[in-house]
């Protein structure tokens, strides 16, 4: 090498250094911001592309909103009605039509706008007039008023024995007037100005930034902050959590082998394992308007068909519980099942009933969520059963859509049967049969107008909207008997076949306590407690 040359290394090998130097520095900096900060990572699988309580019907939004957010009331985990911006319980008339709410005077926005009955009925009605799921209130609403600053009255059309339980919902996050002055009839997604124990510091569709809200009104956070970030696979999200660079993964969305091998961490107290109360559950929706499937004699013989506990412990090992009902075990009173067990003897005979088997085999497309990992193995193990079984009458074909499209095509009854889950938006059984079964208009036992168009089964019936509608007027072991008797009717209708339960499930690195959730089966973020700090 001559000297030229040699000269020219060193000082590009000097330039190297010092840049190396310097990203060095940068990097310090960078890790004393971050262990000063002191914010506590938190993830899951899928974005958050909306804030708005408005709009928001993602478990993940909703679990973000319930930190920079109130509600009136909360339920607790032991199932309580916890009031929070509400001062105390709900005062509801003789005739159960008026309700009146006292509201605490000490509740600021993170805008600093004071909160009051008007904050809160701006926030109702814009909830009524744009919200996604604005059915929740299936027009029991008829007024909303408010006789003095921190008295909010509600007059309902009909008698409501749930509308305690709705006025928990997440949706019904009040909202800064002042700020949302411009979005009385448009959504606001990238930022939510509520009442809660954080507020929103950055937004991104991949992070979101929280901060404790100092002039909260409650008890504070215990932490200092929270990131909350979205990884795009349950693979990444496994491998974060293992190798210390997050602190809580949040999601039920991850695949079933990386729940297992999570638990199994947890009981070797490599992590720490958090459950909340069941509330998500799995089904499969029969449209019942087809040519295949109006016949109700094959609807029948397909719920004798599918064995929930072999699809529970290849699928989940377990973890997810079978069901057969449409109300989570939590909610039920007398613990009843009113669908059917798995039996294959009589399914043939339905299915011969129906004019199949001897040579004649039914063909049912089933579609599930491929974006959904657990759908397509409950898919593909129930195809396999129903081939090791039923082979002489029954043959499954499968078709995997991305759950966008399957929700947008629900309602233009694309799919003879298709995989979906629920979760209520309160914690309450009406909660969960009326947006399954409600129907509007009905022809004989099809449905023109109401949920169960939107839910892809068209299938309704006049005795069990009867005994929903009535359930709604009645309390305690009245009620109980009422909507035992409309899931009875449902599954006589044999529209819906319930498959499992989930329930949420969240794992922490050990220098955490152990997690807390309230009623909801939702995360207490304000009460994660690093020990290490």
């Amino acid at each position: 090498m001559n000297l030229i040359k040699i000269l020219m290394f060193r000082k590009y090998l000097k330039i190297v250094i010092n840049l190396t130097a310097i990203l060095l520095v940068f990097c310090q900096i960078s890790c004393t911001q971050s262990t000063n900060n002191k914010r506590i990572t938190i993830a899951s699988k899928g974005k958050i592309d909306s804030l708005d309580p408005a709009q928001a019907n993602k478990l993940l939004a909703l679990q973000l909103i319930s930190a920079l957010g109130d509600t009136l009331y909360r339920i607790d985990s032991n199932g309580t009605l916890e009031p929070r911006l509400a001062e105390a319980e709900p005062k509801i008339s003789k005739d159960g039509l008026n309700i009146l709410i006292p509201l605490r005077k000490d509740v600021v926005f993170h805008d600093g706008t004071r909160f009051n009955a008007k904050a809160m009925a701006f926030s109702l009605k814009r909830f009524i007039n744009i919200g996604t799921l604005n059915y929740i209130i299936d027009d029991r609403i008829e007024s909303i008023e408010t006789p003095e600053e921190f008295v909010l009255k509600i007059k309902l059309s009909r008698p409501s024995s749930s509308i305690k339980g709705l006025l928990t919902s997440i949706n019904l996050t009040p909202i800064s007037p002042s700020s949302y002055a411009g979005y009385k009839n448009k959504f606001l997604n990238e930022t939510l100005i509520g009442t809660g124990p954080y507020k929103l510091s950055s937004y991104s569709p991949e992070r979101q930034t929280l901060e404790p809200f100092e002039n909260y009104w409650g008890e504070k956070p215990n932490n200092k902050g929270l990131n909350y970030i979205s990884f795009n696979t349950s693979t990444s999200l496994f491998s974060a959590i293992k190798t210390g660079q997050i602190d809580i993964l949040l999601s039920n969305a991850i695949e079933d082998g990386h729940r297992l091998a999570l638990h199994n961490l947890s009981k070797k107290g490599l992590l720490i394992e958090g459950e909340g109360p069941a509330m998500q559950i799995g089904y499969i929706a029969f449209r019942t308007n087809s040519n295949l499937l109006e016949n109700k004699t094959i609807r029948e013989a397909l719920l004798y068909s599918i064995d929930r506990k072999l699809i529970s412990k290849q699928v989940s090992y377990n973890l997810r519980e079978p069901l057969r009902s449409l109300i989570p075990p939590i909610l039920q009173v007398n613990k009843k099942s009113q669908w059917p067990k798995y039996n294959p003897i009589i399914a043939k005979e339905l299915y011969k009933n129906a004019g199949f088997c001897n040579n004649k085999i039914l063909n049912l497309p089933l579609t599930f969520r491929s974006n959904v990992p657990s759908d397509k193995l409950l898919a593909l193990t129930w195809q396999e059963q129903v081939k090791r079984d039923l082979s002489d009458c029954l043959e499954i074909s499968l078709n995997g859509v991305e759950s966008t499209t399957v929700y947008k095509q629900l309602s233009e009854g694309i799919y003879e049967a298709v995989i979906l889950g629920w979760t209520g938006d309160y914690p309450d059984p009406y909660a969960y049969l009326s947006p399954l079964l409600d129907c509007k208009e009905i022809v004989l036992e099809t449905c023109r107008e109401g949920e169960a168009v939107f839910g892809g089964t068209f299938w309704a019936n006049n005795e069990l909207q009867e005994s929903l509608e009535n359930s709604e007027t009645l309390f305690s072991e009245e009620r109980t008997k009422e909507l035992s008797k409309a899931e009875m009717l449902a599954a006589d209708g044999a529209s819906i076949l319930p498959v499992w339960i989930l329930n949420q499930r969240v794992w922490m690195q050990t220098n955490f306590d152990n997690p807390q959730f309230d009623g909801n089966g939702r995360l207490l973020l304000e009460k994660i407690t690093n020990n290490n700090e």
